[in-house]
Protein backbone atom coordinates (compact mmCIF):
# COMPACT_ATOMS: atom_id res chain seq x y z
CA UNK A 1 0.00 0.00 0.00
CA UNK A 2 1.64 3.05 -1.40
CA UNK A 3 0.41 5.61 1.32
CA UNK A 4 2.39 3.99 4.13
CA UNK A 5 5.81 3.33 2.13
CA UNK A 6 7.55 6.74 3.83
CA UNK A 7 5.95 5.63 7.41
CA UNK A 8 6.90 2.35 7.82
CA UNK A 9 10.81 3.19 6.82
CA UNK A 10 10.96 5.31 9.18
CA UNK A 11 9.49 3.45 11.88
CA UNK A 12 11.92 0.81 10.93
CA UNK A 13 14.47 3.03 11.09
CA UNK A 14 13.09 4.13 14.56
CA UNK A 15 13.65 0.64 15.97
CA UNK A 16 17.10 0.02 14.84
CA UNK A 17 18.38 2.65 17.53
CA UNK A 18 16.80 -0.59 19.88
CA UNK A 19 18.52 -3.29 18.05
CA UNK A 20 21.90 -4.91 20.17
CA UNK A 21 20.17 -3.10 23.13
CA UNK A 22 20.03 -6.24 26.29
CA UNK A 23 17.44 -4.59 27.87
CA UNK A 24 14.66 -2.00 27.94
CA UNK A 25 15.86 1.71 29.84
CA UNK A 26 14.12 5.21 29.83
CA UNK A 27 16.57 6.45 27.83
CA UNK A 28 16.77 4.18 24.88
CA UNK A 29 13.25 3.78 24.66
CA UNK A 30 13.15 7.69 25.46
CA UNK A 31 15.14 7.83 22.28
CA UNK A 32 13.35 5.28 19.79
CA UNK A 33 9.77 6.92 20.53
CA UNK A 34 11.39 10.34 19.49
CA UNK A 35 11.94 8.70 16.26
CA UNK A 36 8.77 7.17 15.93
CA UNK A 37 6.74 10.25 17.14
CA UNK A 38 9.04 12.17 14.58
CA UNK A 39 8.05 9.79 11.61
CA UNK A 40 3.82 9.89 13.23
CA UNK A 41 4.22 13.92 12.11
CA UNK A 42 6.36 13.19 8.89
CA UNK A 43 2.74 10.92 7.83
CA UNK A 44 0.74 13.92 8.76
CA UNK A 45 -0.59 12.26 12.31
CA UNK A 46 -2.39 15.42 14.51
CA UNK A 47 0.67 16.74 16.82
CA UNK A 48 -1.39 16.35 20.22
CA UNK A 49 -2.71 12.62 18.76
CA UNK A 50 0.98 11.62 17.63
CA UNK A 51 2.27 12.50 21.40
CA UNK A 52 -0.12 10.85 23.21
CA UNK A 53 0.49 7.99 21.25
CA UNK A 54 4.24 7.77 22.39
CA UNK A 55 3.79 8.73 25.66
CA UNK A 56 1.55 5.48 25.82
CA UNK A 57 3.57 3.43 24.44
CA UNK A 58 6.89 4.32 26.64
CA UNK A 59 4.34 3.82 29.80
CA UNK A 60 3.49 -0.12 28.50
CA UNK A 61 7.17 -0.91 27.51
CA UNK A 62 8.52 0.50 30.74
CA UNK A 63 5.83 -1.50 32.36
CA UNK A 64 6.75 -4.75 31.58
CA UNK A 65 9.10 -7.60 32.46
CA UNK A 66 10.88 -8.04 29.04
CA UNK A 67 11.27 -11.95 28.36
CA UNK A 68 15.10 -13.19 28.38
CA UNK A 69 13.72 -14.88 24.81
CA UNK A 70 12.20 -11.96 23.64
CA UNK A 71 14.70 -8.95 22.35
CA UNK A 72 14.03 -5.15 23.35
CA UNK A 73 13.14 -4.13 20.04
CA UNK A 74 10.67 -6.66 19.35
CA UNK A 75 8.68 -5.55 22.60
CA UNK A 76 8.66 -2.55 21.64
CA UNK A 77 7.69 -2.61 18.17
CA UNK A 78 4.35 -5.34 19.42
CA UNK A 79 3.32 -2.42 22.14
CA UNK A 80 3.88 -0.10 19.21
CA UNK A 81 1.97 -2.19 17.11
CA UNK A 82 -0.91 -2.49 19.72
CA UNK A 83 -1.02 0.56 20.02
CA UNK A 84 -1.45 1.88 16.31
CA UNK A 85 -4.09 -0.93 15.94
CA UNK A 86 -6.52 0.73 19.30
CA UNK A 87 -5.55 4.59 17.55
CA UNK A 88 -7.00 3.54 14.67
CA UNK A 89 -10.18 1.94 16.40
CA UNK A 90 -9.36 -1.41 17.94
CA UNK A 91 -11.57 -3.70 15.93
CA UNK A 92 -13.36 -3.73 12.23
CA UNK A 93 -16.92 -2.58 12.68
CA UNK A 94 -19.67 -3.96 10.79
CA UNK A 95 -21.96 -2.09 8.55
CA UNK A 96 -25.71 -1.84 9.95
CA UNK A 97 -28.45 -3.56 7.90
CA UNK A 98 -31.47 -4.13 10.58
CA UNK A 99 -33.76 -2.52 8.36
CA UNK A 100 -35.96 -3.16 5.47
CA UNK A 101 -34.97 -1.36 3.69
CA UNK A 102 -31.65 -0.56 4.97
CA UNK A 103 -30.64 3.00 3.92
CA UNK A 104 -27.55 4.25 3.81
CA UNK A 105 -26.54 7.58 3.39
CA UNK A 106 -23.14 8.59 1.91
CA UNK A 107 -21.77 12.14 2.27
CA UNK A 108 -18.45 13.89 1.74
CA UNK A 109 -16.38 16.73 0.28
CA UNK A 110 -16.56 17.28 -4.11
CA UNK A 111 -13.94 14.75 -5.28
CA UNK A 112 -13.75 12.72 -2.27
CA UNK A 113 -14.78 9.46 -4.26
CA UNK A 114 -18.68 8.88 -3.27
CA UNK A 115 -20.38 7.71 -6.29
CA UNK A 116 -17.10 5.43 -6.87
CA UNK A 117 -17.69 4.28 -3.49
CA UNK A 118 -21.68 3.63 -3.88
CA UNK A 119 -20.84 1.76 -6.45
CA UNK A 120 -18.30 -0.49 -4.96
CA UNK A 121 -20.14 -0.71 -1.69
CA UNK A 122 -23.54 -1.79 -3.83
CA UNK A 123 -21.44 -4.50 -5.37
CA UNK A 124 -20.25 -5.17 -1.69
CA UNK A 125 -23.37 -5.84 -0.31
CA UNK A 126 -24.58 -8.11 -3.20
CA UNK A 127 -21.88 -10.10 -3.62
CA UNK A 128 -20.93 -11.18 -0.17
CA UNK A 129 -23.97 -10.18 2.22
CA UNK A 130 -26.87 -11.49 -0.74
CA UNK A 131 -28.28 -7.70 -0.33
CA UNK A 132 -30.94 -6.89 -3.38
CA UNK A 133 -29.63 -3.14 -4.25
CA UNK A 134 -31.58 -0.04 -5.30
CA UNK A 135 -28.69 2.68 -6.26
CA UNK A 136 -30.01 6.66 -5.54
CA UNK A 137 -28.37 9.49 -7.94
CA UNK A 138 -28.79 12.45 -5.23
CA UNK A 139 -26.51 14.65 -7.03
CA UNK A 140 -28.17 16.98 -8.98
CA UNK A 141 -25.80 19.18 -9.56
CA UNK A 142 -22.73 17.17 -10.90
CA UNK A 143 -24.54 15.68 -14.45
CA UNK A 144 -21.57 13.71 -14.72
CA UNK A 145 -21.95 11.85 -11.29
CA UNK A 146 -26.00 11.04 -11.95
CA UNK A 147 -24.38 9.42 -15.65
CA UNK A 148 -21.22 7.65 -13.59
CA UNK A 149 -23.50 6.59 -11.12
CA UNK A 150 -25.38 4.60 -14.24
CA UNK A 151 -22.34 3.16 -15.92
CA UNK A 152 -21.07 1.98 -12.70
CA UNK A 153 -25.10 0.37 -11.42
CA UNK A 154 -24.98 -0.92 -15.40
CA UNK A 155 -21.29 -2.76 -14.92
CA UNK A 156 -22.63 -4.54 -11.28
CA UNK A 157 -26.36 -5.09 -12.58
CA UNK A 158 -27.62 -2.42 -9.95
CA UNK A 159 -30.37 -0.29 -10.76
CA UNK A 160 -30.18 2.92 -10.68
CA UNK A 161 -32.97 5.45 -9.38
CA UNK A 162 -33.16 8.59 -10.92
CA UNK A 163 -35.79 11.49 -11.83
CA UNK A 164 -34.02 13.59 -14.79
CA UNK A 165 -36.69 16.33 -14.08
CA UNK A 166 -36.03 16.84 -10.22
CA UNK A 167 -33.49 19.04 -9.50
CA UNK A 168 -34.89 18.49 -5.16
CA UNK A 169 -32.51 15.65 -3.73
CA UNK A 170 -34.43 16.14 -0.57
CA UNK A 171 -37.70 14.56 -2.50
CA UNK A 172 -35.56 12.25 -5.25
CA UNK A 173 -34.52 10.74 -1.84
CA UNK A 174 -37.47 10.36 -0.06
CA UNK A 175 -39.51 8.96 -3.28
CA UNK A 176 -36.31 6.68 -3.60
CA UNK A 177 -37.47 5.13 -0.21
CA UNK A 178 -41.01 4.77 -1.55
CA UNK A 179 -39.85 2.64 -4.64
CA UNK A 180 -37.24 0.50 -3.09
CA UNK A 181 -40.57 -0.62 -0.29
CA UNK A 182 -42.85 -1.33 -3.90
CA UNK A 183 -40.22 -3.19 -5.56
CA UNK A 184 -38.71 -5.28 -2.51
CA UNK A 185 -35.32 -3.94 -2.22
CA UNK A 186 -33.54 -4.32 1.01
CA UNK A 187 -31.01 -1.88 0.33
CA UNK A 188 -30.67 1.77 -0.38
CA UNK A 189 -27.62 3.35 -1.34
CA UNK A 190 -28.15 6.93 -1.30
CA UNK A 191 -25.56 9.15 -3.37
CA UNK A 192 -25.44 12.72 -2.40
CA UNK A 193 -23.80 15.87 -3.92
CA UNK A 194 -20.01 17.21 -2.20
CA UNK A 195 -20.73 20.22 0.04
CA UNK A 196 -18.16 22.19 1.65
CA UNK A 197 -18.61 22.13 5.21
CA UNK A 198 -18.74 26.18 5.40
CA UNK A 199 -21.20 25.82 3.34
CA UNK A 200 -24.78 26.37 4.94
CA UNK A 201 -27.11 25.84 2.54
CA UNK A 202 -25.64 22.52 1.10
CA UNK A 203 -24.99 21.11 4.96
CA UNK A 204 -28.79 22.20 5.68
CA UNK A 205 -29.80 20.35 2.80
CA UNK A 206 -28.10 16.19 3.55
CA UNK A 207 -29.36 17.18 7.31
CA UNK A 208 -32.79 17.27 5.56
CA UNK A 209 -32.06 14.27 3.89
CA UNK A 210 -31.05 13.01 6.79
CA UNK A 211 -34.58 13.75 8.38
CA UNK A 212 -36.70 12.38 5.59
CA UNK A 213 -34.88 9.39 5.05
CA UNK A 214 -34.05 8.22 8.71
CA UNK A 215 -30.54 6.33 7.56
CA UNK A 216 -29.78 3.09 9.30
CA UNK A 217 -25.88 4.15 8.24
CA UNK A 218 -24.73 7.65 7.38
CA UNK A 219 -21.34 6.91 5.72
CA UNK A 220 -18.42 9.69 5.37
CA UNK A 221 -16.04 9.49 2.50
CA UNK A 222 -12.90 10.90 3.23
CA UNK A 223 -10.30 11.37 0.33
CA UNK A 224 -7.01 10.10 2.23
CA UNK A 225 -4.69 12.42 0.29
CA UNK A 226 -5.99 15.24 1.89
CA UNK A 227 -4.33 14.67 4.59
CA UNK A 228 -4.74 16.29 7.85
CA UNK A 229 -7.55 18.32 6.35
CA UNK A 230 -9.41 15.00 6.08
CA UNK A 231 -9.70 14.72 9.35
CA UNK A 232 -10.74 18.67 10.39
CA UNK A 233 -13.47 18.34 8.08
CA UNK A 234 -14.66 15.05 9.11
CA UNK A 235 -14.93 16.86 12.49
CA UNK A 236 -17.67 19.02 11.21
CA UNK A 237 -19.85 17.06 9.09
CA UNK A 238 -19.74 14.95 12.31
CA UNK A 239 -21.20 17.77 14.13
CA UNK A 240 -23.93 18.24 11.53
CA UNK A 241 -24.41 15.12 10.69
CA UNK A 242 -23.51 12.60 13.67
CA UNK A 243 -22.45 9.88 11.03
CA UNK A 244 -21.76 5.94 11.74
CA UNK A 245 -18.47 5.56 10.40
CA UNK A 246 -15.80 6.79 8.03
CA UNK A 247 -14.64 5.19 4.71
CA UNK A 248 -11.22 6.02 3.39
CA UNK A 249 -10.99 6.17 -0.10
CA UNK A 250 -7.41 6.67 -2.78
CA UNK A 251 -5.42 4.51 -0.36
CA UNK A 252 -3.38 3.75 -3.56
CA UNK A 253 -2.06 7.29 -3.96
CA UNK A 254 1.16 8.88 -3.34
CA UNK A 255 -0.14 9.96 0.73
CA UNK A 256 1.50 10.50 3.93
CA UNK A 257 -1.76 8.15 5.68
CA UNK A 258 -2.00 10.19 8.40
CA UNK A 259 -5.43 10.77 7.83
CA UNK A 260 -6.00 7.40 8.28
CA UNK A 261 -4.40 7.20 11.64
CA UNK A 262 -5.81 10.55 13.11
CA UNK A 263 -9.34 10.55 12.24
CA UNK A 264 -10.78 8.26 14.87
CA UNK A 265 -8.96 9.96 17.14
CA UNK A 266 -10.69 12.97 16.70
CA UNK A 267 -14.29 11.96 15.44
CA UNK A 268 -14.01 9.14 18.06
CA UNK A 269 -16.25 6.98 14.78
CA UNK A 270 -14.72 3.95 13.15
CA UNK A 271 -13.36 3.88 9.90
CA UNK A 272 -15.71 1.36 7.82
CA UNK A 273 -14.19 0.92 4.43
CA UNK A 274 -11.25 1.08 2.54
CA UNK A 275 -11.14 1.40 -0.78
CA UNK A 276 -8.67 2.23 -3.75
CA UNK A 277 -8.32 1.68 -7.39
CA UNK A 278 -11.19 2.07 -9.66
CA UNK A 279 -12.17 -1.75 -9.72
CA UNK A 280 -15.98 -2.38 -8.05
CA UNK A 281 -13.82 -5.54 -6.21
CA UNK A 282 -11.06 -2.97 -4.78
CA UNK A 283 -13.22 -2.47 -1.43
CA UNK A 284 -12.33 -3.94 1.73
CA UNK A 285 -13.77 -3.86 5.30
CA UNK A 286 -11.06 -1.51 7.62
CA UNK A 287 -9.24 -4.01 9.90
CA UNK A 288 -7.03 -1.78 12.66
CA UNK A 289 -5.00 -4.50 13.62
CA UNK A 290 -4.30 -5.52 9.89
CA UNK A 291 -3.64 -1.99 9.05
CA UNK A 292 -1.06 -1.75 12.04
CA UNK A 293 0.99 -4.92 10.51
CA UNK A 294 1.39 -3.52 7.14
CA UNK A 295 2.51 0.14 8.48
CA UNK A 296 5.20 -1.97 10.97
CA UNK A 297 6.64 -4.10 7.80
CA UNK A 298 5.05 -7.13 9.22
CA UNK A 299 2.49 -7.93 6.06
CA UNK A 300 -0.95 -9.08 5.95
CA UNK A 301 -1.63 -12.91 5.24
CA UNK A 302 -5.48 -13.07 6.73
CA UNK A 303 -6.51 -10.49 4.31
CA UNK A 304 -4.76 -12.15 1.75
CA UNK A 305 -5.99 -15.74 2.56
CA UNK A 306 -9.74 -14.19 2.55
CA UNK A 307 -9.02 -12.45 -0.89
CA UNK A 308 -7.93 -16.23 -2.42
CA UNK A 309 -10.94 -17.95 -0.32
CA UNK A 310 -13.23 -15.77 -2.01
CA UNK A 311 -12.06 -16.69 -5.54
CA UNK A 312 -11.82 -20.12 -4.33
CA UNK A 313 -14.60 -23.22 -5.33
CA UNK A 314 -14.21 -26.25 -3.99
CA UNK A 315 -16.12 -28.41 -6.31
CA UNK A 316 -13.55 -26.57 -9.18
CA UNK A 317 -10.47 -27.50 -7.08
CA UNK A 318 -11.64 -30.73 -6.59
CA UNK A 319 -12.17 -31.43 -10.19
CA UNK A 320 -8.81 -29.50 -11.58
CA UNK A 321 -6.75 -31.94 -8.58
CA UNK A 322 -8.45 -35.24 -10.63
CA UNK A 323 -7.43 -33.24 -14.23
CA UNK A 324 -3.83 -33.11 -12.86
CA UNK A 325 -3.52 -36.44 -11.84
CA UNK A 326 -4.40 -38.03 -14.73
CA UNK A 327 -2.32 -35.68 -16.80
CA UNK A 328 -5.14 -33.69 -18.08
CA UNK A 329 -4.28 -29.80 -17.05
CA UNK A 330 -4.52 -28.11 -20.48
CA UNK A 331 -4.80 -24.62 -21.93
CA UNK A 332 -8.03 -24.38 -20.55
CA UNK A 333 -6.93 -24.76 -17.11
CA UNK A 334 -3.60 -23.03 -17.21
CA UNK A 335 -6.43 -19.74 -18.45
CA UNK A 336 -9.05 -20.71 -15.44
CA UNK A 337 -5.94 -20.43 -12.80
CA UNK A 338 -4.66 -16.88 -14.27
CA UNK A 339 -8.20 -15.56 -14.47
CA UNK A 340 -8.77 -16.19 -10.59
CA UNK A 341 -5.62 -14.69 -9.84
CA UNK A 342 -6.29 -11.56 -11.86
CA UNK A 343 -10.01 -11.55 -9.55
CA UNK A 344 -7.82 -11.50 -6.34
CA UNK A 345 -6.75 -7.43 -6.81
CA UNK A 346 -3.35 -5.44 -7.98
CA UNK A 347 -0.45 -7.42 -8.25
CA UNK A 348 2.06 -5.31 -5.98
CA UNK A 349 -1.06 -4.60 -3.37
CA UNK A 350 -1.25 -8.61 -2.69
CA UNK A 351 2.84 -8.89 -2.98
CA UNK A 352 2.63 -6.28 0.24
CA UNK A 353 0.37 -8.45 2.23
CA UNK A 354 3.58 -11.28 2.05
CA UNK A 355 5.94 -10.16 5.36
CA UNK A 356 9.06 -9.40 3.84
CA UNK A 357 7.65 -9.38 0.73
CA UNK A 358 6.23 -5.89 -0.14
CA UNK A 359 9.45 -3.59 0.75
CA UNK A 360 11.56 -5.25 -1.61
CA UNK A 361 8.83 -5.22 -4.59
CA UNK A 362 8.22 -1.13 -3.43
CA UNK A 363 10.16 -0.04 -6.25
CA UNK A 364 9.62 -2.83 -9.02
CA UNK A 365 7.66 -1.72 -11.93
CA UNK A 366 4.98 -4.31 -12.13
CA UNK A 367 2.84 -4.04 -15.31
CA UNK A 368 -0.73 -4.92 -14.24
CA UNK A 369 -1.06 -5.70 -17.94
CA UNK A 370 1.31 -8.70 -17.25
CA UNK A 371 -1.22 -11.46 -17.52
CA UNK A 372 -3.06 -10.12 -21.04
CA UNK A 373 -0.05 -11.24 -23.47
CA UNK A 374 -0.48 -14.85 -21.88
CA UNK A 375 -3.96 -14.81 -22.14
CA UNK A 376 -4.19 -12.95 -26.02
CA UNK A 377 -1.90 -16.32 -27.16
CA UNK A 378 -4.10 -18.76 -25.23
CA UNK A 379 -7.35 -17.14 -26.95
CA UNK A 380 -5.50 -17.40 -30.40
CA UNK A 381 -5.12 -20.78 -29.82
CA UNK A 382 -8.10 -23.56 -31.36
CA UNK A 383 -10.42 -25.48 -28.98
CA UNK A 384 -7.76 -28.56 -30.27
CA UNK A 385 -4.63 -26.95 -29.47
CA UNK A 386 -5.74 -25.72 -26.02
CA UNK A 387 -7.47 -29.56 -24.77
CA UNK A 388 -4.08 -31.24 -26.44
CA UNK A 389 -0.84 -29.21 -26.26
CA UNK A 390 1.00 -31.66 -27.85
CA UNK A 391 -0.39 -31.00 -31.22
CA UNK A 392 1.25 -27.37 -31.00
CA UNK A 393 4.13 -27.58 -33.66
CA UNK A 394 6.21 -24.71 -35.22
CA UNK A 395 3.27 -23.88 -38.21
CA UNK A 396 0.60 -23.38 -35.15
CA UNK A 397 2.60 -21.75 -33.26
CA UNK A 398 3.21 -19.37 -35.65
CA UNK A 399 -0.59 -19.13 -36.60
CA UNK A 400 -0.71 -18.18 -32.58
CA UNK A 401 1.63 -15.31 -32.63
CA UNK A 402 0.19 -13.70 -35.67
CA UNK A 403 -3.40 -13.95 -33.93
CA UNK A 404 -2.18 -12.63 -30.89
CA UNK A 405 -0.08 -10.07 -32.17
CA UNK A 406 2.59 -11.65 -30.45
CA UNK A 407 6.17 -12.90 -31.62
CA UNK A 408 7.06 -16.89 -31.81
CA UNK A 409 9.64 -16.98 -29.16
CA UNK A 410 7.26 -15.41 -26.58
CA UNK A 411 4.51 -18.23 -27.94
CA UNK A 412 7.64 -20.73 -26.96
CA UNK A 413 8.08 -18.76 -23.90
CA UNK A 414 4.92 -19.21 -22.68
CA UNK A 415 4.00 -22.95 -23.81
CA UNK A 416 7.12 -23.65 -21.95
CA UNK A 417 5.72 -22.22 -18.79
CA UNK A 418 2.20 -24.01 -18.91
CA UNK A 419 4.80 -27.68 -19.50
CA UNK A 420 6.99 -26.85 -16.72
CA UNK A 421 3.82 -25.91 -14.40
CA UNK A 422 1.95 -29.10 -15.74
CA UNK A 423 4.97 -31.04 -14.52
CA UNK A 424 5.32 -29.28 -11.25
CA UNK A 425 1.48 -30.20 -10.57
CA UNK A 426 1.86 -33.85 -11.16
CA UNK A 427 4.85 -34.03 -9.17
CA UNK A 428 3.25 -32.60 -6.30
CA UNK A 429 -0.32 -34.40 -6.64
CA UNK A 430 2.12 -37.73 -6.83
CA UNK A 431 3.93 -36.41 -4.10
CA UNK A 432 0.66 -36.05 -1.89
CA UNK A 433 -0.68 -39.35 -3.32
CA UNK A 434 2.67 -40.98 -1.89
CA UNK A 435 2.53 -39.68 1.32
CA UNK A 436 -0.96 -40.46 1.87
CA UNK A 437 -0.40 -44.23 0.85
CA UNK A 438 2.22 -43.97 3.54
CA UNK A 439 0.41 -43.06 6.01
CA UNK A 440 -2.42 -45.69 5.69
CA UNK A 441 -0.16 -48.33 4.89
CA UNK A 442 -0.87 -51.01 7.97
CA UNK A 443 1.55 -51.08 10.70
CA UNK A 444 3.94 -53.92 10.92
CA UNK A 445 3.57 -54.99 14.75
Amino acid sequence: MTMFDNLSEKLERAFKTLKGEGRITEINVAETLKEVRKALLDADVNYKIAKDFTDKVKEKALGMNVLQSVKPSEMLIKVTHDELATLMGGHAVDISLRQNPAIILIAGLQGSGKTTFSGKLANYLKNKRGRSLLLVAGDVYRPAAIEQLKILGNQINVPVYTEDDNLKPVNIAENAIKHAKMHGFNTVIIDTAGRLAVDQEMMDEITSIKKVTNPEEILFVVDSMTGQDAVNTAKAFNDRLDFNGVVLTKLDGDTRGGAAISVMSVVHKPIKFISSGEKMEALDVFHPERMADRILGMGDIVSLVEKAEEQYNEEEARKLQKRIAKNQFDFNDFLGQIQQVKKMGNIKELAAMIPGIGKSMKNLDIDENAFKGIEAIIQSMTPEERANPAVLNGSRRLRIAYGSGTNIQEVNRIIKQFDETRKMMRMMTDKNRMAKMMRNAPKNK
